[in-house]
């Protein structure tokens, strides 16, 4: 029996099976792991340098905010007034509340300030937020005798006073800058400007090595500047840090061993604006866990594979195995979706004799009577389908016409001849574009040339009182999307902020990379909680289109845009709401990227 040609060529299979895939893995395994640790070291030195150049960009604002509040001739008046002894009640509470609107106005021109407060060594402080306070606890806080006694400029994460009277609880990192002198123990004021701790932490979050490393923000002395407490648990890493802090070089990767005797990795990088240093630990252990259980899987995997093989390959004769895999093979074929090659595959037709040609030929009739099934329900699905897809499209009406045309009335009016042509031409190259209602999509170049226009309008109409912005990354071209996607989203954004705030800031963002097409649409307006983001998400989920169609919602072009999405790009398309309560609120929609004459 050994010595038949099928015995000898499963000796034959199972040697070479074994022997190459025992090589394979080995060959895999290392190699892979070589590549992992090279790309997760450059990989974090890389993030971490954008990181750097982030915090860079936020102490700049800083900077630039504080040189604009000590060069101001109303913190001047302010601090003469409030230093005058003849001064009356009166003009010195003027003088603070006149001081209190500058610092309000100058904190939101600044994005990454969440606020700014002045405190004066005779008790009084006054803050961005109309808060004027006479109180002298301030004085003995650490990091106002810090800054005397050692001149310590920068406070790590901490609970600030004034935040916590504008209902700020988040912690802040703060920078301390003396007003009307240069030195911190000679001073009677101390500016405080405050950065909410998340603005440095979130991003610093999206920096992983492995599954449980973690970045670490150090300030000047080696000490967390965010509530990041675990970092005292290295205790090896951190005298390895604090020699690190006092050499030459700015940045690189040091393997260790720890007191259990597992490798460890520690990835860092100096930030010579401020001395500040970005380190990361993690476990050679947890940096190839993956790859360790990949290996394992592997080989259970594999092993059980050749023992079914061995047993299947046995078991089966020719005149039964030949049958069921051209079976199997047309199976596979009418999972594809591919019924004619599925047909081809199946053996000819002939006399029924035995189970497997029954099988064979209730397959066959089976295949032939749902191909018919699936092609006529198809048609009918995509007839339907292009038919709600086609509601939802003529429900764009552009409302905006009639704000548009009394635009162009008072710019008649106003003789602002110039205005009014611009308007013109851009409501009608507009009005051309919505007229092509056969188009369900449209290159993403087209849809932006009408955002375009249709911010040119807004410009005009709202003057110096609309600061909006788009901005393009990534490769655009050739790339296409659903009509009418943008349209919806800055009105309401418009819209939104116009109720909030006297100025409406409006960003507009689209990027292409990793195969999706990103875009986002934020604001200033009033934002929303949680739970109502939560419900706006689960209603533009569960909602029916009938009832789009016929609502009377001041929503209806969100809504309108999130069904037209998930028509056309069903499980392909995510939607994101980001909104802070007083703040603002982010809309993303992620996308495919999908080229030009191609299908999703």
């Amino acid at each position: 029996m050994f010595y038949s040609l099928k015995s000898r060529l499963i000796a034959i299979f199972c040697l070479l099976f074994v022997l190459s895939f025992v090589t394979l893995s080995i060959l895999l395994f290392n190699e892979s792991r070589s590549i992992i640790r090279s790309y997760i070291e450059s990989s974090a030195l890389e993030k971490m340098d954008e990181y750097g150049s982030y915090i860079d960009m936020v102490q700049t604002q800083i900077y630039d905010l504080a040189s604009i509040v000590f060069n101001s001739d109303i913190t001047n008046n302010w601090d003469a007034v409030a230093s005058d002894s003849a001064s009356t009640e009166g003009e010195k509470n003027l003088a603070h509340y006149r001081m209190s609107q500058f610092l309000t106005q100058t904190t939101n021109s600044y994005s990454s300030v969440s606020g700014v407060a002045v405190y004066r060594q005779d008790g009084m402080w006054v803050s961005s937020g109309n808060l004027v306070v006479s109180n002298d606890s301030f004085l003995k806080e650490k990091w106002y005798l810090d800054f005397k006694n050692e001149d310590q400029y920068w406070i790590p994460a901490h609970t600030d006073v004034a935040e916590l009277r504008n209902n700020n609880k988040h912690p802040v990192i703060s920078m301390l800058m003396p007003i009307s002198s240069f030195e911190p123990s000679l001073t009677k004021s101390v500016m405080k400007i405050n950065v909410s701790a998340d603005y440095f932490l979130e991003p610093l979050g999206r920096i992983h090595l492995g599954e449980s490393g973690t970045i670490y923000l150090l300030d000047q002395h080696g000490k967390p500047m965010l509530s990041q407490n675990e970092y005292g648990a290295h205790s090896e890493m951190v005298r390895q840090v604090d020699d690190l802090r006092t050499g030459w070089r700015m940045q690189g990767v040091v393997y260790l061993n720890n007191l259990s005797g597992e490798k460890e990795i520690l990835v860092y990088k100096k930030l010579p604006k401020t001395n500040w240093m970005l380190v990361g630990f993690v476990s050679e252990k947890d940096l190839y866990s993956q790859l360790f259980r990949l290996r394992s899987t592997i080989l259970i995997v594999a092993a059980v594979l050749l023992i079914v093989s061995l047993i299947l390959a046995t078991w089966f004769s020719h005149g039964i195995t030949k049958p069921l895999s051209r079976l199997v093979l047309a199976m596979r074929h009418v999972q594809r979706g591919d019924f004619v090659l599925a047909e081809s595959r199946l053996a000819p037709e002939k006399r029924v004799r035995n189970e497997v040609g029954f099988a064979t030929e209730t397959f066959r009739n089976m295949v032939s009577r749902l191909r018919l099934h699936i092609k006529t329900e198809f048609e009918l699905k995509l007839l339907r389908q292009q038919a709600e897809y086609k509601a939802l499209l003529m429900q764009i009406n552009p409302h905006f016409l009639f704000n548009t045309l009394e635009l162009m009335s008072s710019l008649a009016i106003q003789r602002r001849t110039d205005d009014t042509v611009e308007v013109i031409e851009s409501l009608g190259k507009m009005m051309r574009f919505s007229l092509k209602i056969s188009d369900d999509l449209v290159p993403l170049e087209e849809e932006l040339v009408y955002v375009h226009y249709y911010l040119s309008i807004l410009k005009i109409r709202f003057g110096d009182q609309l600061n909006i912005t788009i901005e393009e990354e990534g490769d655009l071209l050739r790339l296409s999307t659903v009509k009418f996607i943008f349209q919806p989203l800055i009105e309401n954004a418009v819209k939104y902020s116009f109720m909030h705030q006297s100025e409406a800031i409006v960003r507009i963002r689209v990027s292409h990379a990793a195969g999706r097409v990103h875009l986002i649409v934020s604001d200033n307006g009033p934002g929303m909680t949680s739970e109502q983001q939560k419900k706006l998400l689960e209603r533009s989920e569960s909602v029916q289109l009938e009832q789009i169609l016929t609502s009377r919602s001041s929503q209806i072009g969100l809504g309108n845009v999130l069904a037209r999405c998930r028509l056309y790009y069903e499980s392909l398309f995510e939607v994101r709401i980001d909104s802070t309560l007083g703040e603002g609120t982010t809309i993303e929609l992620i996308l495919p990227a999908q080229e030009e004459h191609q299908h999703v």
